[in-house]
């Protein structure tokens, strides 16, 4: 006789690693059947094969799996399972399968191609009975305001800004409850030799300015701590290009690259915030930046792959080279100038660089050294532990004069570093370490 399968909705958590305000969560509390929840990483497309670097590094890879790690914990008190698995798709589901009958299945939508190709290897494998619903999740707006506030994207960020902040609220956050269900005892999944990521022990772990945990719980403390303990929103306009410490800028980019917190969680906090301390140019200046956040994604939902091209979303002929050796001391912090130097190093160990050392580490690969700015963005989206793929490819493309810029101004790095680092204290620290 058949085994009868129990009926479930599969939650597949992707760069939605998060508890609170997660609408893919709440969509699926409201089927009233059993959740159980599904993260794949898959080692074998690991790597960018175009450039030879892997796609999550040590560091990412780290941050990572103590971000699931945290939600699985999360996840069993309320006797959701979260099955986590490192092998190929047809595996995963040829296991679950075998326990489940997927009615439904609900999941963050993306739009870039290799995420795009990971959903077609899942869906293929469900039952053709299954609902499949992909839910935008990782906006700071509705979708549909923004989509019909523009006929057109505009190209400039200003454009974008303007409009929006005149014509767009920002959602409250979601109001929901998980409810307490069954205990589901069925033990799936590879997590043994992803979890050994957590052990890696940086060896600057002092030094960085980043030396959080990942995951919801360490991201929302981060936010506490960042706004109403030590009260540094108040100056963030003012030390958000600084160089050195934790609390020069948020950080809060890491915890929003995996989804373990919300803009909108952030949003609301910037107004509560307001509303209890003082709201300035600072504060303002916080959502500032997450509208730069909201637009790169937008420009690579409009423009698709482009973004990935040489030519960049301009379609603009730029004359590169790739010189392996030029690369190779670009990466290792061996070039000319002494500040890109100390911030490709404080990369290379740490996983973390500063907002302006990105701005003036890409120039200086682009525009002196010449080199193919793609090679830049994989490099980085290796190292980076708030890689995001939208943000990365979208500010690569701006400084390389082939994204929403309207003019190519490339940064003097010198004049720079004279500036944000007039001591030199910045280079010392990693020129000397």
């Amino acid at each position: 006789m058949q085994k009868k399968l129990k009926k479930c909705t599969l939650v597949w958590f992707r760069n939605d690693l998060r508890l609170h305000d997660n609408k893919v969560l709440d969509e699926a509390i409201k089927k009233k059947l059993p959740i159980i929840g599904m993260f794949l990483f898959n080692n074998e497309s690991n790597l960018n094969k175009a450039f030879g670097y892997r796609k999550v590094g040590k560091f990412r890879l780290k941050f990572l799996a103590e971000t699931v790690l945290c939600i699985q914990n999360k996840l069993k008190k309320y006797n959701i399972p979260l099955f986590i698995y490192n092998n190929s798709v047809k595996e995963v589901f040829f296991e679950l399968n075998k326990h489940f009958e997927i009615v439904n299945l609900f999941f963050q939508k993306n739009w870039t191609q290799e995420e795009l190709n990971e959903e077609e290897k899942v869906i293929v494998h469900l039952s053709k009975k299954t609902i499949v619903k992909p839910i935008f999740n990782q906006f700071l707006f509705d979708v549909d305001d923004v989509m019909n506030l523009f006929s057109e994207l505009p190209r400039s960020f200003s454009s974008f800004r303007k409009k929006i902040e005149k014509h767009c609220d920002v959602p409250k956050l979601l109001n929901y409850k998980i409810p307490l269900q069954d205990k589901i005892d069925v033990m799936l999944g590879e997590t043994l030799e992803f979890f050994q990521a957590t052990n890696y022990e940086p060896k600057y772990k002092k030094q960085t300015a980043f030396p959080f945990e990942g995951g919801e719980d360490e991201a929302i403390k981060r936010v506490n701590d960042y706004f109403f303990k030590t009260k540094n929103l108040t100056v963030y306009k003012k030390t958000r290009n600084q160089l050195l410490g934790i609390n020069y800028s948020s950080k809060f980019s890491a915890w929003l690259a995996n989804g373990s917190l919300s803009p909108r969680f952030i949003y609301w906090k910037i107004k509560e915030f307001e509303n209890k301390i003082i709201a300035n140019e600072s504060t303002y200046w916080l959502f500032f930046e997450l509208l730069w956040r909201e637009f790169f994604k937008y420009v690579s939902m409009k423009h698709g792959n482009l973004i990935f091209k040489k030519e960049g979303i301009q379609n603009k002929k730029v004359n590169t080279k790739i010189d392996n050796k030029v690369i190779k001391n670009w990466v290792e912090g061996n070039t000319s100038d002494d500040f890109v130097n100390s911030n490709m190093l404080e990369l290379k160990r740490t996983g973390w660089m500063s907002n302006r050392g990105r701005q003036n580490t890409a120039s200086f690969f682009i525009h002196d050294l010449k080199q193919d700015w793609r090679i830049g963005v994989a490099y980085f989206e290796s190292l980076l532990l708030d890689y995001d793929v939208h943000s990365n490819y979208g500010n690569w493309m701006y400084i390389a004069g082939v994204g929403n810029n309207l003019r190519n101004s490339p940064f003097d790095v010198k004049k720079q570093a004279i500036f944000y680092d007039p001591e030199g204290e910045y280079r010392k620290k990693w020129l000397k370490s």
